[in-house]
């Protein structure tokens, strides 16, 4: 961005000439550098596909476009090396990029904003860069499914006590417990297939919500982007502010919630009075004053992540909420809670993905647990097999039990045996699930090639 100083004011590259009190535009700005600088690389490579789009449109002649397409793609290597950077002279990503080509080529510097502004420009940033993320973190997402269900086939026998209530319940087992918490993000992860399609839109060509008077070709602009389909209409883009965010935040917190009961179950059983999981030594943190304590800290700042994410995605609600329609500058505070509730989540899944695959389970604890009237039930539907009726069944064995009878035992083959239906502990039919797992992977290999194909060719690079 352009500036200069006047006393205790600044010209911007957006003033029309105009001095910008200083203390105003530190206001204004606030800390939107620090979260710019996550978008500066997308904005580039939209601004690539702008051009593009201008070439195509007729806007711009061809030897203009060359010119500016090899400008943007030296500022793409320098911003990639560190070169380029947002700094306390610019206002914004925007002005970042836009002073940098104009002190190296003024003209191809002063046509690159014909036909948009900053609100579609920082939509289409926004609507990069979340693609990408989205592509990481369902990757990751699927890797964490993944190493729950190789615990689940390693310990589908290793039976322990199921909860209801926070009391014990009835048998339950390791792999079921793993293979349910490997089910429950597979469902999050599929549920992409909602989103995906908002994000691969091209909201550029919307401008500030009324368009451009220009012939733009919206959709080869779009094509160039690598992006299916556009925003059809251009004051939808800034009415939509605020729902794509909120709707990839509230996909992080799907895949938060799984996180966090896991990491809660996690911090139980591994407890001294439980003792069926056991932390490895090296994923567990000490106290300053007591030497004996190994604790769960890593699966504890994962429940907590998990609620800041969801603290991310009411911001984002409470920033949007009863906005008139068109833009607003409030839409600037969006990218904060945003970017944060996002990279909380990769940090969850990438260290639950660590420690999963390495907690340790004690078989005989778990077993050992098995005790007193875990058992009622088995007995009351034993019975129901022999052909009583359950609620005659269900009767007898809590009286039974008021008077101080014990359940028999039954062996672990039997107690398996017993929960062969689909998705019991006895049939957990893993190969479902890791079909699932296929067929994300699939969808995720499809989609990422895609998308860093269209990427590359904009960058002027191929795929090695």
């Amino acid at each position: 961005m352009r500036t200069e100083r006047h006393g205790g004011t600044r010209a911007t590259l957006w003033g029309g000439g105009a001095a910008t009190d200083a203390a105003l535009l530190a206001y204004t700005v606030a800390d939107d550098r620090e979260w710019d600088a996550r978008l500066l690389r997308w904005d580039i490579l939209g601004s690539l596909g702008h051009a593009e789009g201008l070439r195509r449109s007729g806007i711009l002649s061809t030897t203009a476009h060359v010119r500016m397409q090899r400008l943007l793609r030296t500022a793409l290597r320098a911003a990639d090396s560190g070169r380029l950077t947002i700094g306390a002279e610019h206002e914004d990503v925007h002005s970042a990029v836009e002073f940098w080509l104009t002190r190296r080529d003024r003209r191809s510097g002063g046509m690159l904003h014909t036909g948009r502004s900053r609100n579609d420009q920082v939509a289409l940033d926004l609507r990069l860069y979340l693609k990408d993320r989205v592509l990481s973190l369902h990757a990751r997402a699927t890797g964490l499914a993944d190493a729950l269900l190789g615990v689940a086939a390693a310990h589908r026998t290793a039976l322990w006590p199921g909860y209801t209530h926070q009391r014990r319940a009835m048998p339950s087992s390791a792999g079921l417990w793993a293979s349910a918490y490997a089910e429950g993000l597979l469902d999050s992860i599929e549920s992409v297939s909602g989103l995906w399609p908002r994000l691969d839109r091209s909201p550029l060509g919307s401008a500030a919500g009324y368009g451009v008077p220009l012939p733009l070709d919206r959709r080869a602009t779009a094509r160039a982007l690598g992006f299916r389909d556009l925003d059809h209409s251009v004051a939808g883009v800034q009415n939509a502010r605020g729902k794509l965010e909120a709707a990839v935040l509230h996909w992080c917190a799907e895949l938060g919630h799984e996180m966090a009961k896991l990491s809660s179950d996690v911090i139980l059983f591994s407890a001294d009075e439980f003792g069926w999981l056991r932390l490895p030594a090296d994923l567990a943190t000490g106290s300053s004053i007591m030497p004996q304590k190994r604790n769960p800290d890593l699966f504890e700042l994962t429940r907590a992540r998990s609620a800041l994410v969801e603290g991310a995605l009411f911001t984002v609600h409470a920033l949007k909420a009863k906005l008139p329609g068109g833009y607003h500058r409030d839409f600037q505070f969006l990218k904060a809670p945003l970017m944060r509730g996002i990279e909380l989540t990769e940090e969850m899944l990438a260290m639950l993905t660590l420690a999963v695959p390495r907690l340790e389970v004690d078989r005989a604890r778990g077993r050992a647990a098995l005790t007193g009237d875990i058992l009622a039930t088995d007995e009351a539907l034993r019975r129901v097999r022999k052909g009583q009726p359950f609620r005659e069944a269900y009767r007898e064995v809590a009286s039974e039990l008021k008077r101080g009878a014990t359940i028999p035992a039954i062996a672990d083959r039997d107690l398996i045996a017993a929960r062969g239906s689909a998705g019991g502990l006895g049939n957990l039919e893993l190969g479902l699930a890791r079909a699932r797992v296929t067929r994300a992977r699939r969808w995720w290999r499809a989609e990422r090639r895609r998308f860093d194909d269209a990427m590359l060719r904009l960058a002027g690079r191929r795929r090695a």
